[in-house]
């Protein structure tokens, strides 16, 4: 490390291929000014005529990076989602399922990502110089993420719509005296009588639930999807603010970012549910959406570290403290729950529900019987927010780093480009703000990001442990923290997650099932653009594939050995040494495994 002027400091590593063939070296300057840091690479290649130079910002602190990783994993599924799960399949007896896949697939497939970021230093597209052919992928999952966004501000929107209204001294879903109620609506849910209300009477319906449907949505305006209407403006004004938001939290990258970010019945075990196929699908699938992998954030975000950071310590953390929030908010929303249930004298199964019901009414409905109840509810409703905005900052920060690392003129516009994302997002959200809306962001949940997020990952990890090589991989990480991993995750990586991945992605096929919301089913076209939505991010892998092959010279063989050897080794297709070619590459008995 060489001295520098006060306030700014600088250090050189140095990292070499372990390829064979004519040597290459990567110099990187680590320069640290005003509490930012950045890294300035220099590549030389000797079958190279020039110098590749590229400045990369990085975090400031390894806190930043953490909170804002954690920020992203964290998020309203954990709140919705798991306990819902774990409730529906069995009690304790769902964490199994879910503990296993989390060792054998989430904990590898998130060090993976995070490992594979921070040493190429590129986006989710980027970092796909390691196999060029498989390059759409990342433009996948970067579509994955935005379309994503395009619903889940809708979400942050509907949580500032609420936390707003929660500033009066009597909360506006605890009566049936408001211009939104209808003849149906009664409030005698909040009597002291246990059986003065049936929650199953069908043409009765509780004051949270038509102030979400009628008084938030106005979704009684509008017979179905075909009957949207216009947007309205209060939840328009919400989302304008949740989109100025994080444009000012995006635009300058990395530096602002990181500085924004019933009880027995819960854990009644029923091992019989363990021979059910559905209990162990929904635990596969609770860990790659709980988890983030696949949306390109956890790609984007290590690709800002700095180059020795350990990111294997990163990937145990980060995937311990998503696990046990999602296991220890179900205390807290089974008390709620249970708590309801005990006061209507009524199975828990009927207020247990996923979605947005469970946020937007049972919750606001259960704060609305505290003591201080508007204050308790401003207090729900920001948590709502900090943790919907992390994940929506992480997913925008995926479709922004994603292509202004593919398209390099777009580093000098980075305001300007992400200005133009966030106006696009806007845009297309208000299609979910109109009277119709909550059926657009249905119909969005169901196929943004299913099938097709679960196809992503898979060619993901089939092109790290088998294009590229678990063994080249593992020397790529032991240059990062100095050790190769051990024998497990290699072996997860190489077998057991591509194959858990594959089996997912088979049974998410034949199970599908047409989304509906509540009695509301969606028409067939609806269902058809919704396919296309889903197929649309899968097919750049097929799509990007063919050009690619086609756009390299040469015969079958050398257009194929281009496309699998990642472009550092481009020089060495030319003398005829493809390592991809050798068969006991890819072996297990083979010592670079």
């Amino acid at each position: 490390m060489t001295r520098s002027p006060v306030g700014q400091m600088s250090s050189v590593v140095a990292k070499e291929s372990n390829a064979m063939g004519p040597k290459e070296m990567e110099l990187i300057l680590v320069k640290e000014q005003n509490g930012m840091q950045f890294t300035n690479s220099t590549l030389i290649n000797p079958t190279q005529t020039s110098i590749e130079t590229e400045e990369r910002e990085t975090w400031s602190k390894k806190i930043d990076f953490l909170l804002s990783v954690i920020g992203f994993a964290v998020d309203l599924a954990n709140v919705w989602r798991f306990p819902y799960l774990c409730y529906k399949n069995g009690g304790g007896a769902f964490l199994v399922p879910y503990l296993f896949f989390m060792v054998i697939a989430g904990m590898p497939l998130f060090y993976m990502e995070l490992a594979l970021g921070q040493f190429n230093r590129e986006g989710a597209a980027g970092v796909w110089k390691i196999c060029p052919i498989l390059k759409g992928v990342g433009f996948t999952v970067i579509l994955i993420s935005l379309y994503v966004g395009f619903f889940y501000n809708v979400i942050i929107a509907w949580a500032l719509h609420y936390f707003f209204s929660s500033f009066t001294m009597d909360l506006p879903w605890i009566h049936c005296n408001n211009t939104w109620n209808s003849l149906n609506c009664s409030d005698t849910r909040f009597s002291n009588s246990s059986d003065s209300f049936d929650i199953n009477d069908t043409y009765k319906t509780t004051p949270a639930a038509e102030y979400f449907e009628r008084g938030v949505l106005h979704l009684h305006q509008s017979k179905g999807i075909d009957d949207l209407g216009l947007p309205r403006w209060q939840l328009t004004s919400c989302l304008v603010i949740v989109i100025v938001l994080l444009y000012f939290s995006l635009w300058k990258g990395v530096k602002t970012s990181g500085k924004v970010r019933l009880i027995n019945t819960y854990l009644s075990v029923d091992f019989y549910r363990l021979c059910e196929a559905s209990v162990w699908i929904d635990a596969a699938t609770q860990i790659c959406f709980s988890l983030g992998v696949g949306f390109g954030v956890l790609i984007a975000f290590s690709s800002y570290n700095k180059f020795t950071n350990n990111c294997y310590r990163d990937a145990i953390i980060t995937t311990s403290v998503n696990s046990l929030t999602s296991f220890f908010s179900g205390f807290v929303i089974f008390s709620f729950l249970g708590y309801m249930s005990q006061k209507h004298n009524v199975p828990i199964g009927d207020v247990a529900k996923d979605g947005p019901g469970l946020i937007f009414i049972i919750y606001p409905e259960a704060i609305a019987t505290l003591p201080l109840s508007s204050a308790w509810a401003v207090v729900f409703f920001i948590m709502l927010l900090t943790l919907g905005i992390d994940s929506a900052m992480g997913g925008m920060e995926s479709v922004i780093t994603g292509l202004i690392d593919e398209f390099k003129f777009l580093h000098r516009h980075r305001e300007l480009f992400t200005l133009f994302i966030v106006l696009s997002t806007f845009l297309t959200s208000l299609f979910c703000v109109t009277n119709g809306g909550i059926y657009v962001f249905t119909l969005l949940d169901h196929f943004a990001a299913g099938t097709s997020i679960l196809f992503g990952v898979l060619i993901e990890a089939i092109g790290v442990a088998w294009f590229y090589g678990v063994g080249q991989f593992s020397d790529d990480i032991k240059q990062m923290i100095g050790r190769r991993p051990g024998l497990y995750w290699r072996l997860c990586w190489k077998f057991v997650s591509p194959c858990f991945l594959l089996f997912v992605v088979v049974v998410s096929i034949v199970t599908f099932r047409p989304p509906n919301y509540g009695t509301y089913i969606f028409p067939d076209w609806a269902n058809v653009v919704g396919w296309i939505i889903a197929t649309s991010s899968m097919a750049m892998v097929p799509i990007y594939a063919t050009y690619k092959f086609c756009s390299l010279p040469g015969s079958f063989r050398e257009k194929l050995a281009y496309a699998i050897t990642p472009e550092k080794e481009h020089g060495l297709v030319e003398n005829g040494e493809v390592r991809q070619f050798t068969v006991s590459n890819h072996c297990l008995g083979e010592k670079r495994f």
